[in-house]
């Protein structure tokens, strides 16, 4: 059965790497649904937060191989309740729609989301959520005749306590530690 999981792998900033990560998922027809590269809180480590869905074998095979790439410290995955996640999107409406009437301001309300300028020839909307809440502001405000949207990829935290990265470095110091004493 298919399910949705988010994979998170830390490295080194390398040229190329995304390259490589996305050439296993190419070799294994799967679809990555997100992908996101940013700062981790380690210096110098970048955290690669990307969806897809797929079995539990499969992921799990996926995961092994982006393990074995060389410029990969550590990649693990996650099920929904893992982690804390959210995305971001951007709405670009026309002002006339804003100035006609209370509809988007009582749609930007409902959905918590805010507006982020407003010029005399366009209006941006920021909602904040996941992508079904995100989704659901597009389609309310088909009708005042969006502009363009965008949505980002995923950003997640793990509901752990510590990060997994945290504990394998840590796990990688002892281990260098046991084998100099040795």
């Amino acid at each position: 059965m298919e399910n949705e999981f988010t994979i998170i792998a830390f490295s080194e900033n390398s040229i190329g790497l995304l390259n490589r990560l996305t050439i296993i998922f190419t070799r294994r027809h799967l679809n990555i649904e997100s992908l996101t590269v940013s700062e981790s809180a380690i210096q110098g480590i970048f955290k690669f937060t990307i969806v897809v869905i797929t079995t539990q074998d499969l992921i799990g095979k996926v995961v092994k191989q982006i393990n074995k790439v060389v410029d990969v410290l550590k990649a693990f995955y996650l099920i929904e309740e893992e982690i804390i996640y959210q995305e971001i999107a951007l709405y670009k409406v026309p002002t006339e729609a804003v100035t006609q009437g209370n509809e988007i301001e009582n749609l930007v309300r409902k959905h918590n989301a805010r507006i982020l300028e407003i010029t005399p020839d366009y209006t941006a909307i920021e909602k904040t959520g996941h992508k079904n809440e995100t989704q659901q502001l597009f389609d309310d405000m088909k009708k005042f005749k969006v502009m363009q949207f965008t949505r980002s990829g995923r950003v997640a935290i793990t509901r752990a306590r510590r990060e997994r990265l945290s504990e394998y470095l840590r796990k990688l110091d002892t281990e260098k530690l046991m084998v100099k004493e040795v």
